[in-house]
């Protein structure tokens, strides 16, 4: 980090700083311009953070310049990483499709959206067994019931299964079941549950926190990372802002400032994003186009019944237009789409 002394720091106020960064055991280099005095500091972050250095008398600023967020940073991992799940990859060169119920009914119903998500181009299979939901009257999800619908829709048809963990206590659980483990929105910040997935063997999708910022979604990455689980994907799925035409506001430009910053993958929930499923596709081609790896998309074979956010669920002639999006625009782009599925019966 660099600490920037004030003009009228004196030299009683500067020496004072390099005494606490060496006390601490970091180095401290001054280096005196024409107006004003810089010291550069080289140790370990978290141990300089906790000397407040921006509070001494005569600092004007202090600016970080190595990242906090080490395992997940590019800058001591600067090729990109590919992740695996159930043998579908996600990362660069790939466009893999996450698709499925937003929630588990029935296995009539899961069964159906897997072919409508085969349909959409997908490899894997998303849907959700535990739902947090704001109103605690609404469909919280079938839980356990819900894991074994999906673990035999993924016998019958060969999807790896994406699913959502809500709870550290239920990281067990759900990872006996499921091939990747979902944190969702409301649950960036859950340190407990950070931990917990971290401690899992099994491959994460980490949403981004409505009210989150890049930072602090990449920081939430690093507590899974520094438990030693580094099979991490990012998801961007829209944040929330005063606009109230859409659900969120998809964020695009998450998508390269994050590739810049971080060598894990980021995909896009359209979905989500928008709310409405007129949006799905503009919002999707927005996403591959930003450069995205993946997309995560809802799928309903009735979304009018459906228990949980019909309003975005696709069906009918959607979902293949979803196929034909990433076709050619992933094409376009360079990107492959990810196999590893094995056949489907119709």
């Amino acid at each position: 980090m660099v600490v920037v002394m004030s003009p009228d720091a004196t030299e009683a106020d500067l020496e004072e700083v390099v005494e606490v960064v060496r006390a601490a055991g970091a180095q401290a280099f001054v280096s005196r311009g024409v107006s004003r005095t810089i010291v550069g500091v080289v140790g370990d972050p978290a141990q300089l953070g906790m000397l407040s250095l921006r509070n001494r008398r005569g600092v004007a600023d202090v600016v970080r310049i190595s990242a906090e967020y080490k395992l997940v940073s590019r800058e001591h991992h600067p090729e990109r990483s590919v992740i695996e799940v159930g043998g579908v990859p996600i990362g660069p060169g790939f466009l893999t499709v996450i698709a499925g119920p937003c929630a588990v009914e029935t296995p009539e119903q899961t069964l159906a959206a897997a072919r409508l998500a085969r349909a959409a181009g997908a490899t894997l299979l998303r849907g959700g067994a535990y739902k947090p939901r704001t109103s605690p009257y609404a469909f919280q999800g079938l839980g356990e019931e819900g894991l074994k619908i999906l673990a035999d829709v993924r016998a019958e048809t060969g999807m790896p299964v994406v699913t959502e963990v809500v709870d550290a206590h239920d990281v067990e659980l759900v990872a006996d079941y499921a091939d990747m483990l979902q944190i969702g929105t409301r649950n960036m910040q859950n340190f407990a549950l950070l931990r917990a997935v971290g401690a899992a063997s099994r491959p994460v999708l980490l949403k981004r926190g409505m009210n989150a910022t890049i930072k602090e979604w990449l920081m939430a990455a690093e507590y899974i990372a520094q438990r030693g689980n580094l099979d991490i994907v990012l998801c961007e799925r829209g944040i929330r802002t005063f606009e109230t035409a859409t659900r969120n506001t998809l964020d695009v430009s998450a998508v390269p400032v994050v590739h810049r910053l971080s060598h894990l993958p980021v995909i896009v929930d359209p979905s989500h994003s928008g709310g409405h499923r007129d949006l799905v596709l503009p919002l999707a081609r927005a996403a591959v186009a930003a450069g995205a790896e993946g997309l995560i998309i809802d799928v309903h074979p009735d979304p009018a019944i459906a228990l949980c956010d019909g309003d975005q669920a696709l069906s009918g002639d959607d979902v293949e237009k979803v196929a034909e999006l990433t076709a050619s625009l992933g094409a376009l782009m360079g990107r492959v789409p990810a196999t590893g599925l094995a056949a489907i019966p119709d």
